[in-house]
């Protein structure tokens, strides 16, 4: 395919979407907003509404206040097509067959993000695998991710591309930090109420040591009635934040904590954490430890005993020591992220060859 050289590359990120705002969400807008503000090119978002999509007013306002061109539209209809059909190249979040086969039909340069492993090897299963192959290019967010979808043979077309997101922030001072903080939406699996047992059981003092919980979700009920059946002393309760709320509590916490139970794929909130110099403690679950690096303090998957050790090991740690993980937690993401202009020159290379 060839664009003019007075004509600006126009990119299609398109990906499913159940209406609430998420790690993929982050991901998508970041990309959508470095890549709008680069001269040569242009970029539309296109959400693929899922079977229960319900468009929440958070989302909303985050596709608002980033600046990005976005629509929403059915799967497999011919506004997706008809958008397709417009773009010189198409960016994928996993590996949809009917936006890959609308892709390949109309002759786009096509690129996948790949987010989630491969679960089974069910015919659905292996009919994405099989049709994520006709895409140039697949990235996958993590090792671990890579691993489940090409199990025996790694493709030179394939490569870990680690997700970005837009939150704009820098390490933040030592002084002030106090205890830990969590972020994710509150469904099964994710942790939270591991978590607050867990942080009932460590004994910490309360005063030196509070417990922040961002987001809300399905178990927020459940994790009410724990706290107030159990006396916990030392949580707070934020529920959902703005970007600016999110980047003062990580700036204020000591640790972030993300206790998944669900083979995480990767874990954006650790990157998030590790762009301030705060480290993690994670569980050995899919691909949090990668996205924790070294600096993090790892523990098992669905253990309220073995979090608790990890949380009095936090507590514990020497200042000269935590500071050093800090740091390291910090400087190691420059070896582990691709700077953002990894994208536009994919895009313009890619667009070259096909």
């Amino acid at each position: 395919m060839t664009v003019p050289p007075s004509q600006p590359i126009r990119v299609l990120i398109v990906s499913p979407c159940f209406g609430t705002y998420g790690g993929i969400e982050a991901f998508v807008l970041a990309v959508a907003t470095h890549v709008r503000r680069q001269p040569g090119f242009s970029v539309r978002v296109c959400w693929k509404k899922t079977k229960h999509f319900s468009l929440t007013p958070f989302m909303k306002r985050r596709c608002e206040e980033s600046g990005v061109d976005c629509t929403f539209v059915e799967r497999g209809s011919f506004n997706l097509y008809r958008e397709i059909g417009t773009a010189d190249i198409v960016h994928l979040q996993n590996a949809s067959p009917d936006v890959i086969l609308m892709a390949r039909c109309r002759r786009k340069p096509l690129v996948l993000t790949i987010h989630n492993y491969a679960r089974d090897f069910s015919l659905r299963a292996w009919i994405w695998r099989t049709l994520s192959l006709l895409a140039h290019r697949r990235w996958y967010n993590s090792n671990f991710v890579w691993g489940t979808w090409e199990r025996w043979r790694k493709l030179p077309t394939s490569r870990r591309v680690p997700t970005i997101s837009g939150m704009e922030a820098s390490p933040a001072p030592f002084a002030g930090r106090k205890g830990f903080c969590f972020i994710s939406r509150w469904i099964p699996n994710k942790g939270i109420d591991i978590l607050v047992r867990a942080y009932a059981a460590s004994k910490l003092d309360p005063e030196k040591w509070p417990l922040r919980l961002m987001g809300d979700g399905p178990l927020r009920r459940g994790v009410e009635q724990t706290i107030a059946h159990e006396h916990i002393r030392g949580i707070e309760l934020l529920g959902y934040v703005t970007e600016e709320q999110k980047i003062d509590v990580l700036s204020h916490s000591k640790w972030l904590v993300s206790p998944s139970n669900t083979r995480e794929d990767l874990g954006l909130t650790p990157i998030e954490a590790r762009t301030m110099a705060l480290p993690a403690i994670v569980t050995r679950d899919g691909g949090l430890p990668e996205s924790a690096g070294e600096a993090g303090i790892l523990c098992e998957p669905g253990s309220v005993d073995d979090l608790a050790r990890a949380l009095r090991e936090a507590a514990d740690m020497p200042e000269a020591e935590y500071e050093r993980r800090s740091r390291l937690a910090h400087d190691s993401l420059a070896d582990f992220l691709l700077p953002n202009s990894f994208y536009t020159d994919s895009y313009s290379d890619l667009v070259r060859r096909t």
